[in-house]
């Protein structure tokens, strides 16, 4: 299963290019997205920077907001049902919200359960709204938007520059972002001037981990003293979307119908999560094809044994035979003929079905006509008898092996019936 992981550019804000491209301006035609095409959401086959249409396809396609776009707040989730969650949220953090609550969209972390403490990212709904509808024109439907940081342990440092997915320059150290990210929350603070010295704690244990993309690795290393470690943006994204994220909810969540339904549960199948149960599958399958191929082999061994005994049989009761093509059938007719030579009635001879049909026959009704043809018995039926009563004869020879056969014109005939 492919996966197309892209870099949303983070929101511009306070600047007429923000407000073109809120509103759906031109701008969103040409803008370019950093991508990283995986095979397996493991491995990176290719990536670079491309506009829209020209983005390759997946069965997967993932999108990673800016962490400088999200506003994270840990709050009891409310007991409330799916379709009114979201108003129960809005009311929940009305007053740490800075913007409306109607202007903005909230998700909720995977593992939250009501009741208990959880995370809850918040972002601009009409923005994000739009970055969804201009891949929407480019034929690229998002399954899932992760965010590039969110809480988490251990503590994470991460540096990068201002114009997060926009196009790669030389910044200055007013160009450099520092993302702190821990279980408590994640935070923004650029690194010029004392606001990030402050709000970064004195003592760092050594489990925090340090990144830096690496256009602001060298910067980064100046300000903290210390080294750190460089993370292409394709190793970023990929990390980015093995999170269990998706902030794609309540209004948002993709709606599967059709070919999308059936598509989405395949690509759902086919991924990471699902891997054992199509091995286990893929097992069973070969298991089935080798026992009925073993069980096949079997059935053709013992049919061929079967045969070698009857040309054994019949080569021993029967020296003349030289040539068998039939044991069966070449054996039959060798007993037949040593039976007619002894004068012995055979099974299908005249008198054998004669005495058959006796046995069954009302001896005051004779039939109005005989016909022998060597193998088979032909017979008048009476005016008198009726379907039930010719329903009752059969019965009674079919017990003796014999096989009564009807025709239109009241015509019974008896042969003996063929073996199995």
């Amino acid at each position: 299963m492919s996966f197309l992981i892209l870099q949303l550019p983070a929101r511009a804000r306070l600047s007429a290019e923000s407000a073109e491209s809120e509103s759906g301006g031109n701008s969103s035609i040409n803008r370019e997205y950093a991508y990283v095409l995986s095979p397996d959401g493991q491995a990176v086959s290719r990536h670079g920077r491309c506009v829209a249409n020209m983005l390759p396809r997946a069965d997967m396609v993932i999108a990673v907001m800016a962490p400088t776009d999200l506003s994270w707040h840990q709050v009891a989730l409310p007991k409330a049902p799916g379709a009114k969650l979201r108003a129960a949220l809005a009311g929940i953090l009305e007053d740490a919200l800075l913007d409306e609550p109607d202007n903005l969209h909230f998700a909720v972390e995977p593992v939250g359960r009501a009741g208990e403490k959880s995370w809850v990212a918040v972002c601009d709904h009409t923005w994000l709204t739009s970055q969804l509808m201009a891949l929407e024109k480019a034929k690229i439907r998002v399954q899932r938007v992760v965010p590039a940081v969110c809480p988490d342990e251990p503590a994470t440092a991460y540096f990068h520059e201002s114009n997060w997915g926009g196009e790669a320059t030389e910044p200055g150290a007013n160009d450099v972002l520092l993302t702190w990210s821990t279980v408590e929350g994640v935070s923004t603070w650029p690194i010029d001037g004392s606001l990030a010295r402050v709000l970064l704690p004195d003592s760092l244990s050594e489990q925090v981990r340090f990144f830096a993309t690496p256009a602001v690795a060298a910067p980064a290393e100046r300000w903290l003293g210390r080294v750190v470690t460089v993370q292409t943006q394709a190793e970023h994204l990929l990390l980015a979307a093995r999170s269990m994220w998706n902030l794609l909810q309540f209004d948002l969540t993709p709606q599967s119908k059709g070919l999308y339904a059936v598509s989405d549960q395949w690509r759902r199948f086919m991924g990471i999560q699902w891997r054992p149960v199509r091995l286990g599958l893929i097992y069973l399958a070969v298991a089935q094809l080798v026992g009925l191929n073993l069980w096949a082999w079997h059935q053709a061994r013992t049919v061929k044994q079967k045969r070698a005994e009857m040309v054994t049989i019949l080569k021993q009761a029967y020296p003349q035979v030289q040539v068998v093509i039939d044991p069966y059938a070449q054996m039959q007719k060798e007993t037949d003929l040593l039976r007619a030579a002894a004068g012995q009635i055979g099974d299908s001879d005249l008198e054998s079905l004669m005495a058959a049909a006796a046995t069954v026959w009302p001896a005051d009704e004779p039939s109005a006509s005989i016909q022998y043809d060597g193998v088979s018995l032909t017979l008048t039926a009476p005016r008198t008898w009726s379907p039930a009563d010719i329903e009752q004869i059969r019965n009674r020879l079919s017990a003796a092996g014999v096989v009564l056969e009807t025709a239109g014109d009241g015509r019974l005939t008896l042969h003996r019936a063929g073996r199995s």
